[in-house]
């Protein structure tokens, strides 16, 4: 355990100075791993040389990098209490942004597992779930809003015990240049809910500890993750576990997947996606 600095560690410039950096070498249960080769948790299976991001996020904390076309994104819920709420934006153009709308309409699916395309609003596809031992995610609530978080916590201030996913995706896009304005209905992953008969939403919860969903990035990306409980979380604490963040280089979707052709609307989306990097000589 780190020791408490005393009060004539810092009363002076050169002592500050030591002081500052005398905690570069410390440690915390959640923090960003740089360079990502050098996380405690590397993903089974992949080589450590070759990760590009590495992370842990705390419950009630939010995270955000630009990714390259190509790269794998895998998010585990490490306790089974994480709930990632994702944005993705075109990098190139991040007005095209993600339109949780089209992507439970165009692939006649509404609930969220492997193949399912991550679609933007000018039918392309930003992002491909590639693999999900958790199924149980969301695509209709969103994440929370600072009126909501207030009603129930008595707070949702980003700095504060129970800050919302809206106020944390804020200030994840300002690292961006986007505004609040730019900030699009999210995917959730780790909670789930089902849609009952009389159009009331039921939720279902977790998968449980160690699961884990992977996302493919179909072009640059501007990602932006908040880990905050579900809106529809009845339970009335402000719970939310560790959310681990490891991604890598791989390759995107080609006409050879199957994912390509899973549908004909899933084949437009590709190829929509294609014709747009092709002209772009990406």
């Amino acid at each position: 355990m780190a020791t408490v600095a005393s009060e004539h560690d810092t009363e002076t410039v050169a002592l500050a100075r030591a002081d500052a950096r005398a905690q570069g070498g410390r440690a915390a249960d959640a923090m960003p791993y740089l360079p990502a080769s050098s996380t405690p948790y590397p993903p089974q299976g992949v080589d450590k040389e070759k990760l590009t991001w590495a992370e842990t996020v705390a419950g009630g904390n939010y995270t955000h990098l630009v990714v390259a076309k190509g790269t794998r994104i895998r998010l585990t819920d490490v306790t089974g209490e994480a709930c990632a709420h994702v944005l993705l934006y075109n990098a190139l153009e991040p007005w095209e942004r993600l339109n949780v709308a089209d992507t439970v309409k165009i692939p006649w699916q509404a609930y969220l597992t492997t193949k399912h395309p991550l679609l933007s609003g000018d039918g392309r596809v930003l992002a491909t779930i590639v693999n999900d031992d958790s199924q149980q995610h969301d695509a209709f609530c969103g994440t929370s809003t600072a009126a909501a978080n207030q009603a129930k916590y008595g707070d949702s201030a980003p700095q504060g015990p129970s800050p919302s996913g809206r106020e944390l995706f804020t200030l994840a896009a300002a690292k961006h240049g986007l505004t609040r304005r730019d900030l699009p209905p999210s995917v959730s992953f780790f909670k789930g809910v089902r849609v009952q008969e009389d159009g009331s939403v039921e939720f279902t919860g977790s998968a449980g500890p160690g699961k884990a969903v992977d996302l493919l990035a179909e072009l640059p990306l501007i990602v932006l993750i908040a880990n905050v409980p579900h809106p529809a979380d009845p339970r009335p604490a402000y719970t939310c576990g560790p959310l681990r963040v490891h991604a890598w280089r791989s390759t995107p979707t080609t006409a050879q997947d199957s994912r390509h052709d899973a549908s004909p609307e899933a084949h437009r989306a590709y190829l929509n996606t294609a014709a747009y990097l092709t002209a772009r000589g990406l």
